[in-house]
């Protein structure tokens, strides 16, 4: 059997040299334009340019999205956009809009495309059509189980891909498709900008009682009928292989740093490990789920993998994301003198135990005996202010691109 890809998402630069410290075979990013998380940070052609040259060097790919539903204003744009992505030289480009799909093959006939799992692809005739048209790979719709995905894989050429996610939110739109926050807010998901009102407390109103709202169910917080669960299949590492899969795809573009290397190593090791011996994948399984503990999430669902998914899918009473650790900073050099530095994301102070994540699942504990400010180089005793640049000393010396996180 073929050993998939893992795929991760990097909504930054810091974020995808984490992603590829930590296992990645692959990560998708987002430019500035035509891309579906106009609320991540993004990459301009400066950074895409540093981002795609670090990767390369690291033999890791990188797909870049330009998957919006254009308009005619977005088609002029596009070519120049087109144009320049050619001479950065991205693995491919995931398009979801067939316009912007000939754009591409005409003007970067040389990068492979990759069909958006917003094109809503659900059967093997879907998947040959856009094989005919050139393109390498198929992000298949969210909506498809194992049983489907087996079958198309058995029905389309060898050469043709299947990207399919393994972990991340789930929207309660087909493959993404949804109104809710262009109809409410003016902001529109297919154009990057979704406002996630799936996951806003609701109640019923009948017409004639006017301001007179009733909760759907007896739960004094109101509901949350359309706030899905996430989805993880960590514990189903072999089927996924089995259905012929050549792709695992981690959504989260606008996730942290701790939460992409905690996915990375979790899937990383499971893949590995399975490649290695089935029995070591089962054995290691209760690991890969702590650790994939140390992700925010929602609280995890197989999603249509195994058929449809029932009441059981979706979260009514809360729309928070479960948060068991905190996310301090990624080490962004290590000094001769042995402190690190990093920019601080949370506080934490003198004193405290740390968790360091490495690469192979483990985790080593230190104590922080000092904290410096890295342009003065005066000590304080905690770091309070989010994004201060800091020299740290640790009893435990950790390597370039570790995370540190504490247990919340």
């Amino acid at each position: 059997m073929k050993k998939p890809e893992l795929l991760l998402p990097a909504g930054n630069l810091d974020t995808l040299k984490t992603a590829i410290a930590y296992g990645a075979d692959a990560v998708y990013i987002g430019g500035e334009a035509f891309s579906l998380r106009a609320k991540a940070d993004n990459f301009d052609k400066e950074t895409m340019t540093e981002a795609i040259a670090f990767a390369h060097e690291r033999d890791v790919k990188v797909y870049v999205t330009v998957n919006i539903f254009a308009h005619n204003e977005d088609i002029e744009k596009a070519g120049p956009y087109l144009r320049e992505l050619a001479g950065i030289h991205p693995d491919a480009l995931i398009i979801s809009d067939p316009g912007l799909f000939m754009m591409a093959r005409e003007i970067a006939p040389e990068i492979d495309i990759h069909v958006s799992t917003q094109m809503n692809s659900t059967n093997y005739e879907t998947f040959l059509f856009w094989h005919r048209l050139g393109a390498k790979r198929v992000v298949n719709a969210r909506e498809l189980s194992l049983k489907e995905l087996k079958e198309i894989r058995a029905k389309i050429p060898g050469d043709m891909e299947i990207e399919s996610f393994v972990h991340g939110a789930m929207c309660i739109s087909y493959s993404g498709r949804c109104l809710l926050s262009g109809y409410m807010t003016g902001r529109s998901a297919n154009l990057g900008a979704c406002t996630h009102p799936c996951r806003w407390n609701y109640s019923v109103m009948e017409e004639k009682r006017p301001g007179e709202y009733f909760p759907v169910e007896e739960d004094e917080r109101g509901t949350y009928i359309f706030n899905s669960k996430d989805l993880c299949m960590i514990e189903h590492i072999p089927e996924m292989i089995e259905a012929g899969i050549d792709s695992f795809k981690v959504e989260g573009r606008m996730k942290t740093q701790l939460y992409v290397a905690a996915a990375a190593r979790a899937y990383r090791n499971a893949i590995d490990d399975y490649f290695t011996d089935p029995a070591l994948y089962q054995k290691r399984l209760s690991l890969y789920k702590e650790e994939i503990g140390k992700c925010t999430y929602r609280e995890f669902t197989t999603g249509f993998y195994f058929g449809k998914p029932n009441e059981d899918a979706q979260i009514y009473d809360s729309n928070t994301y479960v948060r068991n650790y905190t996310f301090l900073g990624s080490v962004s050099a290590v000094l001769p003198d042995g402190r690190i530095r990093i920019e601080q994301k949370n506080k934490f102070s003198t004193g405290d135990t740390i968790e360091i994540l490495k690469k192979d699942l483990t985790s080593v504990f230190a104590e922080v005996l000092k904290i410096q400010d890295a342009e003065t180089g005066a000590e304080q005793e905690s770091c309070p202010h989010s994004r201060q640049q800091l020299l740290i000393t640790l009893s435990e010396a950790p390597e370039v691109y570790d995370i540190l996180s504490v247990r919340t």
